[in-house]
């Protein structure tokens, strides 16, 4: 099975040692993803814009990896502050409403104070 190794060109990739996205044969796993903007290195205040932002850089992994959104299987959402999970329901239904992957939602702390959202996914290209 072949093994490729997608970045998005985030700090945190080297800093920690990970992959943006792993694609494994059709499969493709994206990391926790948060709504900073990788080409400014900035991150908005607002939980939904940091949604749809998590979804556009998922977006871009999953087109290098020869996948898209249509392609995802199962989703998990990691907000500290559950209670502001309802807000992002439109951005989420925009991106996954026809869609709809198997989902979860955790409510957690993540790793930096500035992050409200965090999202990882799995697609299996077609």
């Amino acid at each position: 099975m072949t093994r490729k190794l997608i970045s998005s060109g985030s700090t945190f990739e080297q800093q920690i040692g990970y992959s943006r996205a792993v694609v494994a044969g059709d499969w493709v796993f994206v990391s926790g993803t948060t709504g900073f903007d990788y080409t400014t290195m900035t991150i908005s205040d607002d939980v939904v814009e940091q949604a749809e932002q998590c979804l556009k850089n998922i977006e871009a992994a999953l087109q290098e990896a020869g996948a898209s959104l249509r392609d995802v299987v199962r989703v998990t959402y990691v907000l500290p502050d559950g209670a502001e999970f309802e807000a992002c329901w439109p951005v989420l239904r925009k991106y996954f409403g026809e869609v709809r992957p198997a989902a979860m939602m955790i409510s957690a702390g993540l790793a930096d104070p500035r992050m409200k959202i965090e999202i990882e996914v799995t697609a299996l290209r077609t």
